[in-house]
């Protein structure tokens, strides 16, 4: 089976550089960013599997970011996990457009494997 590629943008560079360290000895190939600025064109580049965002990031709002995700039929596709440590899962969404799914920070590393397992599953890739 080949790896797969989890995307992750997230502003605190330790959630960043912890998030890449699990992800990695997971054996997932993973791309961190920490700020929006080129994240479509990493997408493209990339090709992720999986989304790990932060909504709240220094240049941007991470839902507006969903929503041009979600907007584009080339990578409408790939699951979201969107994750905050200011929002709740009834607030993660922008204009009738919902990730697929949302932690809450703090999170427990466990918590956060078994979402990424089950969107993985989900078959959208």
């Amino acid at each position: 089976m080949a790896k797969k590629n989890i995307l992750v943008i997230e502003d605190n560079h330790a959630i960043l550089d912890v998030i890449t360290l699990i992800l990695e000895s997971e054996a997932f190939n993973v791309a961190g960013l920490n700020k929006g600025a080129d994240f479509i064109s990493h997408v493209h580049d990339f090709n992720p599997d999986v989304i790990i965002m932060d909504i709240m990031l220094p240049d941007t709002d991470g839902r507006l970011l969903l929503k041009e995700i979600k907007a584009t039929s080339t990578t409408q596709h790939i699951p979201v996990l969107m994750i905050s440590a200011r929002y709740n899962a009834t607030n993660y969404s922008l204009d009738d457009v919902t990730a697929d799914d949302f932690m809450a920070k703090p999170f427990n590393i466990d918590d956060l494997m078994d979402k990424i397992y089950a969107l993985l599953k989900k078959g959208i890739n």
